[in-house]
C-alpha cells in the first residue's frame, strides 16, 4: 500500500469510533489521505444527542456531527458552516444545551428519509471528500456487568446506557449491545472491506471502541478486509469505565469482547507506557491480537490529547508498510 495513490487520493482509510476519541483520528487520517470514511457508535444517550433520540426516535447525532467537523474542508466559508454546526445554545429554554449540528441532523432525518442521507447531505455542505456513516441504522444501547457496586466484591450489577456506564464508579467487566446482533449500516461494511488501512480507537473503551467488534457484519468485515488494521490506545485510563487499567488491560478486555479480531499494529504513544516489564507485557498481549506494538510521541505536551501532526505521522509509519516489510510471519515484536 502506497501512502499516495497513483489518483493523488491517498490510501482509504476507514476509522472507526466515536467521540473526542475518533475527532482526533480523523483529524490525522484527513492529513494523509482524501478518502477517509468515518463509522461512528450510535449508542449516545446523554445531553443533546439523548434528547433527541428519546423525543424523535433519531440515530444520536452527536458523535455523527463531531466526525463531520472533523472531516470539514478549511475553507473561511465552510468554517463558518463547521462552527455553527458546532454551536450549542445556552439560556434556560427548550433549546437549552442543544447543539445546532444534532439539530439539523434529525431534521434532515425526517425530510430524507434515513440518517446516511442526512449525513452525505451534509458533508455536502462542507466539502467533505470522506464519508460519515453510523455503524447501524438504528440507534443502540449499551449494558454491562459491573462490579464493585454491591457489599460483596464479586457480585456484579447490570447497567444501562451509554453515559451509566462511561460514568460508574464500579469495574466494567463486560458489555453488550442491545437489541443483540444489531444490523450493520451497509456502506460502512462496504467501506471497510474496500480499504487500505482500518483504524479502529482511541476512545471510550466499552462505549465507543469495543461495540464495533460487537455488530455481526461489521466484525465479520474487520475479519475478512485486506487492509491494515492498526489499534490506537488511548493516552490514559479514563474515569469511570477505565480507571486503574493499564494498556496491557484494554487489549486484554478487546480480546475478550472479541476473540477472533486481529490487528496488524498496536499504536501506543511512547510517554504512557514506561520501558521495561510493562512494555514486555503489552507486546505480549499485543501478539494474542497477531500485533506489532509501535511506540510514538503521539500526544499534545502536557495534556492527555492526541496530537493531529504527530497521530499523522505515526498512521503514515503504518501505512507505508508494505506486505513485504510487515511482521506476517513471525513473532510480532515492538517498532519505535
Amino acid at each position: 500500500m502506497s501512502v499516495q495513490d497513483s489518483d493523488g487520493r491517498g490510501p482509504s482509510i476507514v476509522a472507526l469510533g466515536g467521540g473526542h476519541g475518533l475527532y482526533a483520528t480523523l483529524s490525522a487520517a484527513r492529513r494523509l489521505s482524501d478518502d477517509v470514511t468515518a463509522v461512528v457508535t450510535v449508542a449516545d444517550d446523554g445531553g443533546s444527542s439523548g434528547r433527541l433520540r428519546a423525543e424523535l426516535g433519531v440515530i444520536p447525532p452527536g458523535d455523527l456531527r463531531m466526525a463531520l467537523a472533523a472531516l470539514a474542508a478549511e475553507d473561511a466559508d465552510v468554517k463558518t458552516w463547521t462552527t455553527t454546526l458546532q454551536h450549542r445554545f445556552g439560556g434556560t429554554g427548550a433549546l437549552a444545551g442543544h447543539t445546532v449540528g444534532n439539530l439539523i441532523l434529525a431534521g434532515l432525518t425526517e425530510v430524507l428519509g434515513d440518517t446516511v442521507s442526512a449525513l452525505d447531505e451534509v458533508a455536502r455542505v462542507l466539502r467533505i471528500r470522506g464519508r460519515v456513516l453510523p455503524m447501524s441504522p438504528i440507534p443502540l444501547a449499551i449494558e454491562a456487568d459491573v462490579a464493585g457496586l454491591e457489599a460483596d466484591p464479586r457480585v456484579c450489577r447490570t447497567i444501562r446506557g451509554q453515559v451509566a456506564v462511561a460514568t460508574t464508579p464500579g469495574q466494567v467487566r463486560r458489555v453488550r449491545l442491545l437489541p443483540p446482533d444489531p444490523p450493520a449500516t451497509p456502506d460502512a461494511v462496504a467501506a471497510i472491506e474496500r480499504a487500505d488501512l482500518v483504524l479502529l480507537g482511541p476512545g471510550s473503551w466499552f462505549t465507543s471502541v469495543i461495540p464495533h467488534a460487537l455488530v455481526p457484519d461489521l466484525a465479520a468485515a474487520l475479519q475478512n478486509t485486506s487492509a491494515r488494521k492498526a489499534l490506537i490506545l488511548n493516552l490514559a485510563p479514563e474515569p469511570g469505565e477505565t480507571a486503574g487499567f493499564s494498556a496491557e488491560r484494554h487489549l486484554h478486555v478487546l480480546a475478550q469482547h472479541a476473540p477472533d479480531l486481529r490487528v496488524d499494529d498496536v499504536l501506543v504513544d511512547s510517554d504512557s507506557v514506561p520501558e521495561g516489564r510493562e512494555r514486555d507485557h503489552l507486546c505480549r498481549a499485543a501478539a494474542r491480537l497477531g500485533a506489532t506494538v509501535g511506540y510514538a510521541d503521539v500526544a499534545r505536551t502536557g495534556t492527555a490529547t492526541h496530537h493531529p501532526g504527530k497521530l499523522a505521522a505515526a498512521i503514515d509509519r503504518i501505512a507505508s508498510v508494505t506486505p513485504e516489510s510487515s511482521h506476517t510471519g513471525r513473532e510480532p515484536t515492538s517498532w519505535q
